[in-house]
């Protein structure tokens, strides 16, 4: 699976741990954040991976910045993005089994790299329950 990775300054540590640790798994990285811990505007780097989830450059993302509002709010203006927001193992499996998130956006300054690893192994391995979850997440494409 190519996945694309963004963030915002908050997250540059995490990141540059969940790439190595997604790479070690067998994933290939695309990496849409800053590598720069000086203060940047979030949205430079969501817009860069809803973009590429858009055309299909990568088949899915995982974003950080400081509570992941921000990145979620500009992720989800891209046609077929489903950005949703965890902070705890079972919210990213939800968001995985009920939303079929193909992203997974995470608040780095409430929740440790622990945690971000143990969100995203919980959402790469989660599947789509569908059934009247797929109904209601043909309701959102307008």
């Amino acid at each position: 699976m190519t996945i694309g990775i963004c963030n915002d300054h908050t997250a540059v540590e995490y990141k540059v741990k969940l790439v190595a640790y997604l790479r070690r798994k067998g994933h290939e990285v695309v990496n849409f954040g800053t590598d720069s811990t000086d203060s940047c505007d979030y949205p430079d780097y969501a817009h860069q991976l809803g973009a590429a989830l858009e055309s299909g450059k990568v088949d899915a993302g995982i974003a950080m910045c400081g509570t992941g509002n921000g990145m979620a709010m500009c992720l989800n203006h891209y046609k077929g993005v489903r950005a949703g927001l965890a902070w705890t193992v079972p919210v990213a499996h939800v968001v995985k089994e009920h939303n079929n998130a193909n992203v997974l956006v995470m608040p780095a300054r409430f929740v440790s790299y622990r945690m971000v690893v143990s969100m995203t192994r919980e959402w790469l391995t989660t599947g789509f329950a569908g059934g009247r979850h797929k109904r209601r997440i043909d309701k959102i494409e307008i």
